[in-house]
Formats: structure tokens, C-alpha cells, sequence
């Protein structure tokens, strides 16, 4: 029973922990980045690739997944046997948390280059929530506070 409690509330920690991801919307604004000025200038899209935002590395599910694996794997056998199902556990299980944690916490994102109207290209990656297209006309908007850029259409 206690051995459930320990997976329970490692379980918890790892789910809670993975919701602590930054966004990289175009539609999300954090308190501190709302009702500040941002410079603005148009510009058109180049190209756009699909991409992947990773959570820059976490060792959350790398962690959890090998106690919890460790965990079951003591409950294995007896002797030298357990504990070789319990370093086995420890191995298969941080391998699969890492696995878990990137697959909750990756973002499909778009990789946009812009051609400025001063001539000036630049390449812009964020979260994939507005569709872009080649030729299109676009804002990309400077963020003051966060040194951030986001593309938006016109």
C-alpha cells in the first residue's frame, strides 16, 4: 500500500510539474507582457516549416519514471533477482518518462521566415495555433518587455 502512495503522489508531481510549460502563441499574452507597447512591422511570410517547441530539458519525467520503475521493479523476485528487476525497472522506467514528459510537453510549432519591408529576413519559430502561407502579408510584433517576436496576419 505505501508503495502505491509513493507512485500516486510521484505521478502527481511529474503531471503538475509538466503543466509548467511557457506558451509560444501568437494569442497568448503572460501579466506581465498584456497592455505594453510592442513595435509592429509588416512584412511578408517566405516560407513556413512545421517544427517542434521542446521544454528545455526537464529531468521531471526522467526522474519520476525511473523511481516509479525502480518501485516496481523491487517488487520482483527476491534476492540477486530483484535486484537486477530493480535497476532494469529504474532504466525501462526513465526511459519512458522522458518519452511521456516530451510527448505531454512538446508543441507543434511553425518555423516562419518573414521578409521585412525594410529588406531585412528573419525567421520566427512559435506555437502552430495560426495557419500561414507563403506570400501572405503579415505583422510581426517586438515585444518591449520580453525581447520576444510573434507573426500575426494582417
Amino acid at each position: 500500500m505505501q508503495t502505491v502512495k509513493v507512485i500516486i503522489a510521484l505521478s502527481l508531481v511529474t503531471f503538475l510539474l509538466g503543466g509548467c510549460t511557457q506558451d509560444r502563441s501568437t494569442k497568448i499574452y503572460t501579466g506581465k507582457e498584456a497592455l505594453q507597447a510592442e513595435d509592429v512591422e509588416e512584412g511578408t511570410v517566405e516560407s513556413v516549416e512545421q517544427a517542434i517547441i521542446r521544454k528545455d530539458g526537464t529531468i521531471v519525467g526522467t526522474t519520476g519514471g525511473g523511481i516509479i520503475g525502480g518501485i516496481a521493479g523491487s517488487t520482483v523476485g527476491g534476492g540477486k533477482g530483484q535486484k537486477i528487476a530493480s535497476t532494469l525497472g529504474v532504466i525501462l522506467g526513465g526511459w519512458l518518462g522522458d518519452k511521456i514528459e516530451k510527448g505531454v510537453t512538446d508543441l507543434e510549432a511553425l518555423k516562419i521566415v518573414v521578409k521585412l519591408n525594410s529588406g531585412q529576413k528573419i525567421v520566427i519559430v512559435q506555437e502552430a495555433d495560426v495557419p500561414f502561407q507563403a506570400g501572405e502579408r503579415v505583422n510581426v510584433f517586438s515585444s518591449r518587455v520580453s525581447n520576444t517576436k510573434r507573426v500575426s496576419k494582417l
